[in-house]
């Protein structure tokens, strides 16, 4: 950020860098130096050779970058759509840069609009509520079969990447006593400490099974690990009380045939990729609803904006009128030659009655304009008919 103060053509920038984007939103004097004062920061910043990174490179302008903003912060532009890190990260990235005083009105503004839109969002439609990865959706089962997690008994089988996650998320969701078994009892040990767990050793998962409620397994064992005969003891012992498997391990861990036991869920990998897909497909649905909030939010956001315009092109198209009025007196006295002081005060005040005239609708509707969706274009258009830029 201090590298970026710099370049005196960034008025006022946020940047924010997550794991798979890293962008710059700026308010700048002119917008081509300001591209070139943007790339030559991030290319100087990471010592790479110009040009370098060209195709990698997207830039967007006014309404396009406005909402772009508004769909990153809603969850809208993620892999995940309506994942819910991206939004803290938004709120991050702009707190750093706003503490280091390196925003404005304009980005504060755009900002916190951005943190709006991305509640109404969540608030106006279901984007979030249907799980889309395998840990979460196993979490979501769990939650249905036995209501809430609080106190409930998890056993790990297996040290892998996605039995922990989903451990961490049945952890986030209430269950607290958590044991974790490996045929490396090492790795066991080493997991259980990172989950703040008890390690049991894997000859011992039968006897433990009997005070279990959820069992997440994925070992990458070829045979069935948690047979039939096995769970039929252990629910017997339980007195019928609910256990859940969850099998994401490929091949399985679990013998498919413990379905049949009254009490007993098993889901595996399959199965949960099924609910991943449906629910991604909601996702899908309530992301169209989405867009058009956002859409309508850009809207009313450029209102603002060019609201901040209004009085300077105004200001701008009558002192153009003016110098034109001006000009034109001049060469016409010049020809007319000798004119009394009271024919050039008559001749003066025609010619600023009819500028006033002229322009007074024109500027009345202008603003009245301003109120409504095009408003924006309303100032770009005059702005360019009257060459005032």
């Amino acid at each position: 950020m201090n590298v970026l103060q710099r370049f005196p053509e960034i008025k006022e920038k946020v940047i924010l860098s997550t794991c798979n984007r890293v962008e710059i939103y700026a308010r700048v004097g002119n917008v081509d130096e300001g591209v070139r004062s943007l790339k030559d920061f991030i290319y100087k910043y990471h010592r790479i050779h110009d040009g370098e990174l060209e195709n990698y490179f997207y830039t967007y302008f006014t309404e396009d970058a406005i909402e772009h903003l508004f769909k990153v912060s809603s969850s809208l532009d993620s892999m995940v759509v309506g994942e819910p890190q991206i939004l803290g990260q938004v709120k991050d990235a702009y707190t750093y840069a706003k503490e280091r005083k390196a925003t404005g009105m304009i980005l504060n503004q755009l900002f916190e609009k951005a943190f709006s839109v991305a509640k109404k969002v969540r608030t106006e439609t279901r984007i979030a509520e249907n799980a889309v990865s395998i840990s979460y959706v196993a979490v979501e089962l769990a939650k249905k079969i036995f209501g809430e997690l609080e106190g409930k008994t998890v056993m790990i089988i297996g040290a892998g990447e996605m039995s922990e996650l989903a451990a961490r998320h049945l952890i986030s969701n209430g269950a607290r006593n958590i044991l974790v078994s490996n045929r490396t009892f090492e790795k066991a040990v080493e997991l259980a400490r990172e989950l703040k767990a008890s390690a049991i050793r894997f000859d011992s998962i039968e006897d433990e099974l009997v005070r279990t409620d959820i069992v997440i397994s994925s070992t990458g064992a070829p045979t069935f690990i948690i047979k039939k005969d096995m769970v039929e003891r252990v629910i017997h012992q339980r007195r019928n009380r609910p256990i859940f498997f969850i099998d994401i391990a490929v091949p399985r861990d679990v013998e498919p045939a413990i379905n049949e036991i009254e009490n007993v869920y098993l889901y595996d990998i399959d199965d949960l990729q099924h609910v991943v897909d449906a629910n991604v497909k909601e996702r899908e649905k309530e992301s169209q609803k989405a867009v058009k909030i956002v859409e309508k939010e850009v809207g009313q956001f450029l209102n603002w904006l060019d609201g901040l315009e209004i009085v300077p092109t105004i200001t701008a198209l009558r002192e153009k009128a003016e110098a034109i009025r001006q000009k034109e007196l001049e060469e016409a006295f010049s020809k007319l030659g000798s004119v009394s002081d009271k024919e050039r005060l008559v001749i003066d005040n025609l010619s600023s009655a009819i500028v006033n005239k002229l322009l007074h609708t024109p500027t009345m509707n202008l603003k009245k304009q301003i109120e409504s969706t095009d408003g924006h274009w309303y100032i770009k258009v005059v702005r360019h008919l009257f060459d005032l830029e």
